[in-house]
């Protein structure tokens, strides 16, 4: 009997040997399972085999029937091709929580800026997945390694084998991707497709958007779709008039923060000042995605929503794209954005012309002196700022200033000379524990420049708007020990609604209502109508799709990328998509209870989508800005 075993030990491994399909195919099933194990909420399966192995025998299969010759050759870059597609799979879900598709691999010359924050996500087994293409390639170049192996490639396979196997193959493909077509979340297609046979369908699917006429977009259309009605006597309307106006936009500054404190140790001091005197909307959240803080910049500025694939600004850029500069500009505004990056990362130097800042400050100004990543430090920023400020302050006319903070940047690994508190040892050499650092040190930096405003008079002649760009802890990228203290600060379990859950703070000196703690829902896209309010400027004839957060009480945002496509927030809850609307989850806003009762509806799940549809319909048609004019 044990004869027998072994006997049939050694026909399973010399079949293995002399069928490079077989052999290649166990390979690309080992790592489907890898990726499977960190992406998909329920792991791998038996069904993993039928929902990867049929792409991979597709792509093995015509090798086998048209390569006659360097067949291992070709074996060897499909394998390093495909395996290369499931790394950045894994590391783009670590880092966004989205599988990531070609269009998005398309920008991957902005990894270079933030190739720290990828580094700090990779997991040592992750690099597993490519042990067996250094091993392959080394016996590849040794001409007396593996000779029976090599030799194996050199036989033809049977054709009507080949051609068997190649179309039951295309048929399990065709029965994955085909019935799966129509789901709204992208994660859970992938899942039903396969990972691959999911990346080969965003390939060849071009979707055409079903784009709205032009003449059917009105605010009228948009206040009807999200069912909210300006105010006819707005409050607050005009406390802001002829003041300047200051956008703080923090790096990854999410809402629990504000209050925060660690054994005694208090976290944010010049935040929490700011939001027990001031208007504070605590239910705020982030609308950006592939651009991140670009993106932050766009929606805030322009009250439209993100695209639907790549950052906007790199699809919108090109657009005369109605805007906050542009309407204060009309009003007699100097205005200016200063963030300390290159001007050209993520395209913005087109983006501020397409949006019309009258001047951009970036790294070139603020210099090298004191750097944090990839630009200064949020102390520099502020430092020379303040200059820019006042010499703007002296003329005439009021301006508009956004300032871009950037030292709590993922993965937030700041200079020891930067970090001023020592949080407790369970904290030490976690993504938890040096956020909380980093956005400590931020706000230390934040406090000295609203000294510096006061103290140059600027403060109280202003109308200061300061919220988070998006999140800094996605759930994806905690492990078991960093979300156990996301637990601990939160007493309960850390939520996607916790994770987009930024903060916004309105400060208008001496003129706002009394100091508030405000439970309406809004989004970044809502920033630009909420400060046209308060500054007295008609929106009536500029598109937005955002609202005056002070007069009204009801909401609905959209959401897109860092959630599937379908997801939205309801003056309720988070709803997020699955295959649609019904198999979708729910998520209370504040989080920290059940919600046996789904409050978020279909008809508020059909209208986000449209709001999207009607965005996009919108940018599309507007006309391209002549860059030789600008």
């Amino acid at each position: 009997m044990k004869g027998r075993v072994k006997v049939s030990n050694l026909s399973s491994k010399r079949l293995l040997s002399t069928r490079p399909i077989l052999f290649f195919s166990l390979i690309m099933l080992l790592k489907s399972y890898l990726a499977w194990m960190v992406i998909f909420e329920g792991g791998p399966s038996w069904t993993t085999l039928l929902k990867e192995i049929p792409f991979v025998l597709i792509v093995y299969c015509l090798i086998e029937w048209f390569a006659s010759k360097r067949k291992l050759l070709y074996y060897l870059i499909a394998n390093l091709t495909m395996t290369s597609i499931l790394f950045a799979v894994i590391m783009y879900y670590k880092y966004y929580g989205v599988i990531v598709t070609y269009f998005a691999l398309a920008q991957v010359n902005q990894v270079t800026a933030v190739k720290n924050s990828v580094f700090s996500l990779m997991d040592p087994y992750f690099l597993f997945i490519y042990t067996d293409v250094v091993i392959l390639m080394f016996l590849m170049f040794r001409k007396n390694k593996a000779v029976e192996w090599k030799n194996s490639f050199k036989r033809k396979m049977n054709t009507r084998l080949v051609v068997g196997l190649l179309t039951v193959s295309l048929a399990i493909c065709l029965f994955n991707v085909l019935p799966n077509r129509a789901s709204m979340n992208e994660i859970v297609k992938a899942e039903q497709m396969g990972i691959l046979s999911y990346e080969a369908y965003t390939i060849f699917s071009n979707k055409e958007i079903d784009y709205v006429d032009p003449d059917q977009i009105s605010q009228e259309k948009i206040n009807t779709v999200k069912k909210t009605e300006p105010s006819a006597v707005p409050v607050l309307q005009g406390t802001a008039s002829g003041k300047n106006l200051i956008v703080l936009q923090m790096e990854s500054m999410q809402n629990f923060l504000v209050g925060l404190s660690i054994e005694g140790q208090e976290i944010m001091p010049n935040l929490n000042k700011l939001v027990k005197e001031n208007s504070y909307f605590k239910h705020f959240y982030q609308q950006v995605g592939q651009g991140n803080t670009s993106d932050a910049e766009f929606v805030v500025n322009t009250s439209l929503y993100i695209p639907p694939r790549g950052a906007a600004t790199q699809m919108y850029a090109g657009k005369e794209l109605p805007s906050l500069p542009k309407l204060l500009k009309s009003h007699g505004y100097d205005t200016a954005t200063f963030h300390t990056n290159v001007v050209e990362f993520w395209n913005r130097g087109e983006l501020y012309k397409a949006i019309g800042f009258d001047r951009y400050y970036d790294a070139e100004f603020f210099g090298t002196e004191d750097t944090v990543f990839f630009g200064a430090s949020d102390e520099m920023l502020y430092k020379k700022t303040i200059d820019e400020l006042e010499r703007m302050d002296k003329n005439d006319n009021p301006f508009y200033a956004q300032v871009i903070s950037m030292t709590a940047h993922h993965p937030y690994t700041i200079p020891d000379n930067k970090r001023l508190i020592k949080l407790p040892e369970r904290f030490d050499n976690t993504l938890v524990g040096d956020y909380i650092v980093s956005q400590n040190y931020a706000d230390h930096a934040l406090g000295k420049f609203i000294e510096d405003l006061k103290a140059r008079g600027i403060w109280d002649n202003s109308l200061i708007v300061l919220y988070g760009d998006h999140l800094g802890l996605p759930i994806y990228s905690l492990d078991r020990h960093e979300k156990d203290l996301m637990a601990e600060i939160y007493s309960r379990e850390y939520t996607y609604t916790d994770m987009i859950n930024i903060p916004l703070v309105i400060v208008n000196p001496d003129k706002t209502a009394q100091p508030a703690e405000y439970e309406q829902l809004g989004g970044q896209v809502d920033v630009l109508p909420t400060v046209a309010n308060l500054l007295g400027m008609s929106l009536d004839d500029q598109v937005h799709f955002g609202q005056d957060l002070f007069n009204q009480t009801y909401n609905i945002l959209p959401q897109r990328y860092y959630l599937p496509s379908g997801s939205f927030l309801s003056s309720q809850e988070l709803f997020m998509s699955g295959s649609g609307f019904e198999d979708g989850k729910h998520y209370p806003l504040a989080g920290d209870g059940n919600n046996d009762e789904n409050k978020a509806t279909e008809d508020e799940f059909e209208r986000a989508l449209e709001l999207l549809n009607l965005s996009d319909s919108y940018v599309n048609h507007l006309p391209n800005w002549k860059k030789e004019q600008k």
